[in-house]
This record gives C-alpha cells, sequence and structure tokens, in this order.
C-alpha cells in the first residue's frame, strides 16, 4: 500500500497585521506585475530561451538561427517578433540582411540567475 505524503498547511487563524501591511507596501504595483508576467511568459517557450542563448554568443540573422535550431525561418522570424516586442532582441539592417542581437545586457542576467538557482 502507497503512503500518501502529507500536505504542510498552516492551521493558525491569527492574522499578523504588522508583516501584511509591511509586505503590501513592499510589492509592486498592478501594472509592474502585469509586465512581469508577461516577461516570464516569453522566457516560458524553449524555441525563445535557444534563440536568447544562441545570441549570448554572437549577432545572428534569421537563415544562421534557423539553421542552428533546425527549425523555418518562418517558425525563427515569429519567434523574434515576440522576443522584439518584450524588448529582448533588437536588430540591426546590413544591406538585405537583418541580424539580431540581445537588447542588453539585463537578459543575460536574468539567464545567469535562473541557471544559478536550477543548478542548486
Amino acid at each position: 500500500m502507497k503512503r500518501q505524503k502529507k500536505i504542510e498547511r498552516c492551521d493558525c487563524n491569527i492574522l499578523h497585521h504588522e508583516v501584511v501591511n509591511h509586505v503590501s507596501n513592499q510589492m509592486p504595483g498592478k501594472e509592474d506585475i502585469r509586465l512581469l508576467a508577461e516577461l516570464f511568459k516569453v522566457f516560458g517557450d524553449s524555441t525563445r530561451v535557444k534563440i536568447i542563448s544562441a545570441l549570448f554568443h554572437s549577432e545572428m540573422c534569421v537563415c544562421d538561427i534557423a539553421a542552428l535550431l533546425d527549425m523555418t525561418k518562418s517558425s525563427i522570424s515569429h519567434q523574434l517578433r515576440i522576443l522584439k516586442q518584450a524588448r529582448l532582441v533588437k536588430y540591426r539592417r546590413d544591406g538585405k540582411v537583418v541580424f539580431y542581437s540581445l537588447d542588453d545586457l539585463h537578459i543575460k542576467n536574468i539567464f545567469d540567475q535562473a541557471s544559478s538557482h536550477i543548478s542548486e
């Protein structure tokens, strides 16, 4: 017979007003919370994570990214559009070729922190 794991829960009925008030004053505003949730949604797709990871090393065009990830140019372009809207990647045009790169170093810091967290 399988033993069920006991779920921890709080059975107290005491409200810690000081803590609740302190934390309430430290919480981000509704719009900031919405924007953070949207940013984390963008990171929730493995293809976009792969694209960002590739761009850590070099700026790349759609053809290069598509070849690297063994995907179509169309699907890469779609993901890049989402990453641009989230201000995670930027682009520059060189003649007919468009090169993509990370928008700024904050993105690398987010990934480094996440990598550190999952390796603990």
